[in-house]
């Protein structure tokens, strides 16, 4: 059986996304997707980080950021740029960068 393909994507979150737990809710939600990389709050007010996994998984992830988020956000929109297959994974697992 083959492996499924990793892919890497950028991405970014626009809207009230700093202050409502977004980081918190993104990290939960890729290790219970198995997804690794990482999120941190921007300047610009936005979350942005690089995500690891399938292509099921991201998919979902994507899905998820667009979506749903916190409880308490309002997403605008979501960018996910830069997308590309990976050999492995470079990350160990999902982390919040401060």
């Amino acid at each position: 059986m083959a492996t499924p393909k990793l892919l890497a994507v950028d991405f970014e979150v626009f809207g009230r996304v700093q202050g409502v737990f977004f980081r918190k809710y993104t990290k939960k939600k890729a290790v219970e997707l198995g997804i690794r990389g990482w999120c941190k709050n921007t300047e610009e007010k936005t979350v942005a980080g690089q995500l690891e996994g399938s292509h099921r998984e991201l998919s979902l992830m994507k899905d998820w950021l667009q979506r749903t988020g916190s409880p308490s956000s309002r997403i605008e929109k979501a960018e996910f740029k830069n997308e590309k297959e990976i050999d492995d994974y470079s990350f160990k697992n999902f982390s919040i960068k401060h």
